[in-house]
């Protein structure tokens, strides 16, 4: 068989007068007694088709149908890119289905997100849905484009682990062969030994966490944008390179989608060079909150970005210094009682825990005894320190979270592909 050229809509303008082939779905479609009119959209857009409404008859096409046109292009300035194609002939690949809750150019804001998430590869054709993962798929790509142009190496670790990264709470158990493993909460460990080899590193991988959540700002899986680095004096390198790493994605956004963001927000995405920092106490004094011990909970997170906001013009927050003995066992100390970790709070949700780490195997060995955790499941770990591990902190991202908070969406499964929670593992 000769396989036939296709053409893509994108390519569609500089091919004036040219006999061509298009394929994708028909995305809106208007008959009239003589002419008929499909829009067909593929992955890089939309074209006008215009044929016979008597020669189509047959066909009888209708939304969401896969279909192949051929035709010639002809350039009319009313339409959108500039051309339109007469349509010579027309083959359906594949019907969809006659009744379906929503088509591809549906208004959907007042669909459902449990139907939007059965139905989600329907969901991702229409652009209110399709758009978020587009934006998500930028926030990723501009995430490893800036931690490559300063010196880090993306590294990716194994999801299957003996022992949890935080004393082996909150773990999915996995039967593996004759014994028992886990799912990997955070790729923490390999991270660390990620420093040890070559300095700077980042990760991009889904993490695991079987908390048994039903809110809007929690999933058992989620994305993690992780990087770690070595030979830093304190928290505080850390927080200056997330500050600078999402100016660069923001800068991106705002430069390469700002039609797209203008649909969810009323301002374009500030800088983050200034994000302030605030320490823990710190910020439970501005609260006025007494309650609040070792965590700050939604609304805290809330008022504080708006604190923020009015006094530095950012809606955003670095929260240093929460209670050691509510943090992981490496974290390094900042005093006796606090450690040296951060959240980022970022429009009322917090994106990102960081901080610096121990890096001495005897002052790892000292916090695990003192918690009251075997330091024998992490005898493969711990080993890595004794390689000249240097002084190293890094953080975690949820990239739902981050999309969730860009965009102004209510719940964070509206930017999950396919949502998993207590009660979801399907599609």
């Amino acid at each position: 068989m000769t396989p036939v050229r296709r053409t893509l809509a994108a390519d569609l303008p500089a091919l004036a007068g040219s006999q061509v082939t298009i394929r994708g779905w028909i995305y809106r479609l208007r008959v009239l007694a003589k002419t008929t009119f499909l829009i067909i959209r593929d992955c890089t857009g939309e074209v006008q088709c215009v044929g016979p409404t008597a020669s189509l008859h047959d066909l009888r096409p209708k939304v969401d149908d896969a279909i192949e046109v051929r035709g010639t292009v002809r350039q009319d300035d009313r339409a959108r890119r500039g051309i339109e194609i007469d349509v010579e002939s027309a083959t359906l690949l594949n019907r969809a289905a006659p009744l379906l809750p929503f088509t591809s150019s549906s208004d959907v804001t007042g669909v459902g997100l449990d139907i939007l998430t059965e139905y989600r590869p329907l969901a991702l054709r229409n652009d209110r849905v399709g758009d978020i993962f587009r934006i998500q798929a930028a926030i990723l790509k501009h995430f490893r484009d800036y931690l490559t142009s300063q010196r880090f190496t993306e590294i990716v670790s194994s999801k299957i682990v003996a022992s949890g990264t935080e004393g082996g709470t909150n773990l999915f158990e996995i039967k593996y062969f004759d014994r028992i493993a886990y799912l990997a909460q955070s790729p923490q460990f390999y991270k660390e030994h990620g420093v040890v080899g070559f300095e700077r590193v980042f990760e991009t991988g889904h993490v695991y966490r079987a908390e048994p959540h039903a809110t809007s700002r929690h999933l058992t899986e989620y994305y993690s944008l992780d990087f770690e680095m070595g030979f830093i004096d304190g928290p505080e390198d850390v927080v200056q390179v997330e500050r600078e790493l999402l100016t660069y994605i923001f800068d991106k956004l705002n430069a390469e989608h700002a039609a797209l963001l203008g649909r969810y927000r009323s301002a374009p995405l500030p800088s983050m060079l200034d994000v302030p920092i605030w320490t823990f106490a710190e910020c439970l004094e501005r609260l006025g909150r007494a309650d609040l011990v070792d965590d700050l909970d939604p609304d805290a997170e809330r008022e504080l970005c708006r604190l923020a906001e009015r006094e530095h013009g950012i809606p955003a927050v670095f929260v240093l210094g929460f209670p050691l003995a509510a943090r992981p066992f490496y974290t390094y100390p900042l005093t006796n009682t606090s450690a040296a970790g951060f959240d980022l709070l970022f429009n009322g949700m917090e994106i990102t825990t960081g901080g610096q780490r121990l890096h001495r195997r005897g002052d790892l060995e000292d916090a695990l005894r003192m918690r009251g955790i075997s330091a024998a499941p992490f005898d493969s770990h711990l080993k890595m320190f004794d390689l000249g591990m240097p002084p190293h902190g890094g953080l975690a991202i949820g990239l739902e979270r981050v999309t969730a908070q860009i965009l102004g969406l209510q719940n964070v499964r509206e930017a999950t592909l396919y949502p998993r929670d207590r009660y979801r593992v399907t599609p």
